[in-house]
């Protein structure tokens, strides 16, 4: 891409998500519908409790708005392109159906965990569907066993993918600017890969992402002004998880969303240590408030957090 093709898709997304950003926060403000703060989590989060939230659902406008007319207007509007924004509105819905329920009835716990999972398999099989539909080969290189051709054994991977790395971005979205920052740094690694692999489709859909994450950014960034929520969370972790399947570089996410796997990764151990020994690994988890249990501050995290994932995108665009 050109330098003004690249900068189109980037500039149009973030206009869409800074001019409405703040009318969605005074709107926000005015109907008292702000994000209830876990009980378990840090205390000092509590001055956090009414802060605006559900603002994934703005910069998700601004990307499906961009890549529409963008992808329309240069003819690059694939089925890829497409299937990405399906896992986007799909996912997106399901977080932002948990964040009604959340700021509606005033509680920290939204849909259940089962009708989560149900609504992240539909969109995984959908996504799967129409993809081998259209000739998408169901290969996968495993360490110690080779390359496998199952449709099958690939179906279970990349439902595992999709439904696994949108909880694990749902898991980092703990501290202001979080992760808006770090899907940032995953997205543009994609961009350049997509780049290098001649898939336009792919890059200029990254690079809305991107533009709608940093205009987003400005106004969720500490002290925040509005969370993402699980409509933004949920969302962009599944077309995380779509976009490496899109370019057939499923494992790069272990390295390129690393910060979202060491989250999860925490949470798992810390859960199994509890029960298996009574002991807890970390001082809490998810890690990020391990380190602010420590004494970090958020902006110490964050930008810890952040140097990690570009150290590690850099590490995977030298190395594969």
């Amino acid at each position: 891409m050109a330098l003004a093709q690249i900068l189109i898709p980037f500039v149009s997304a973030f206009a869409i998500t800074v001019l409405i950003l703040p009318f969605f926060i005074m709107y926000m403000r005015a109907k008292k519908e702000g994000q209830m703060i876990r009980e378990e989590g840090p205390k000092w989060h509590e001055k956090k409790s009414g802060t605006p939230t559900m603002g994934g659902l703005v910069f998700m406008l601004g990307i499906v708005v961009t890549v529409l007319w963008y992808g329309s207007w240069q003819h690059q509007l694939s089925l890829s392109a497409l299937m990405a924004l399906f896992i986007l509105i799909l996912y997106g819905a399901l977080g932002f159906s948990d964040d009604f329920v959340k700021v509606s009835m005033k509680r920290n716990l939204g849909l259940r965990a089962w009708q989560k999972l149900l609504g992240q398999l539909v969109g995984a099989a959908i996504f799967l569907f129409v993809f081998f539909r259209e000739g998408f080969k169901p290969t996968i290189a495993m360490p110690f066993i080779g390359t496998v051709n199952s449709t099958w054994f690939y179906i279970l991977f990349a439902a595992i993918w999709l439904v696994g790395f949108s909880n694990a971005v749902n898991l980092t979205d703990g501290l202001d600017g979080l992760v808006a920052g770090q899907a940032s740094i995953a997205f543009g690694t994609y961009a350049i890969i997509a780049a290098q692999m001649g898939r336009q489709d792919v890059e200029y859909l990254c690079l809305a992402v991107i533009g709608g994450l940093i205009g987003f950014l400005m106004y969720n960034h500490k002290p925040a002004q509005i969370f993402m929520g699980d409509a933004g969370s949920l969302a962009l972790g599944g077309m995380l998880a779509a976009v490496a399947l899109m370019l057939h570089r499923e494992w790069s996410l272990l390295l390129i969303g690393i910060i979202f796997v060491c989250e999860t990764a925490s949470v798992m151990l810390q859960v199994a240590s509890f029960k298996l020994t009574g002991k807890r690994i970390f001082k809490m988890a998810p890690i990020h408030h391990h380190f602010e249990m420590l004494g970090w501050s958020e902006w110490r995290v964050d930008i810890t957090f952040w140097l990690i994932g570009i150290v590690a995108s850099a590490i995977y665009l030298l190395a594969f």
